[in-house]
């Protein structure tokens, strides 16, 4: 569980560095600055699936199987949501924030379905990160300027395309042993 919250700590720092410590940030120049944010994400990364599969399996809730069909509904708008900010539909001018709110939506929906300590502390923990920084961001710049929206159409094709990434995040899950479908 050590690496596990350890994981998350780094998490925490890269991602919101630019947020709580600006100067500090920014005294790491644009470049330098984006390098250590990736290599401290990817160390976080590795250091949560390695915590995550090393923790020790203790149950706090068994889940009911309904919940499976709640989390891949869930699944399928937290992919849909991930990217749309750089889509060029009209849904784009809807949300401020459709990355942290798939993240926010990704983590809930794990948490219906797993009901262990270090999928708590994961996903949990994620689920606050993204809140923290949502709040943060808000903050600092409070008046959001809408995209222009563009065609309908690049929603559809952009939603096709999320409907064929989430088949394929399926499948992973099937290849690394885990159904997701129930």
């Amino acid at each position: 569980m050590v690496w596990l919250i350890l994981g998350l700590a780094l998490w925490f720092v890269s991602h919101l560095m630019k947020r709580v410590a600006p100067g500090l940030r920014a005294a790491l120049g644009e470049g330098a600055g984006k390098g250590v944010v990736s290599l401290l994400s990817i160390l976080s990364i590795y250091l949560m699936v390695k915590g995550f599969q090393a923790a020790d399996v203790v149950v706090l809730w068994s889940p009911p199987a309904f919940l499976t069909h709640l989390n891949n509904l869930l699944m399928l708008l937290a992919v849909f949501l991930v990217n749309l900010g750089y889509s060029r539909g009209v849904l784009r001018t809807k949300i401020r924030h459709p990355m942290l709110t798939a993240v926010k939506t990704w983590a809930i929906a794990h948490l219906l379905v797993n009901g262990d300590l270090a999928s708590v502390v994961l996903f949990g923990g994620l689920f606050v990160w993204a809140l923290v920084d949502l709040i943060l961001v808000n903050r600092q710049v409070p008046v959001w300027n809408r995209p222009a929206p563009g065609p309908v159409k690049n929603d559809l094709i952009y939603g096709v395309v999320a409907l064929g990434v989430y088949g394929m995040i399926g499948w992973i899950h099937n290849w690394l042993g885990y159904w997701p479908f129930g």
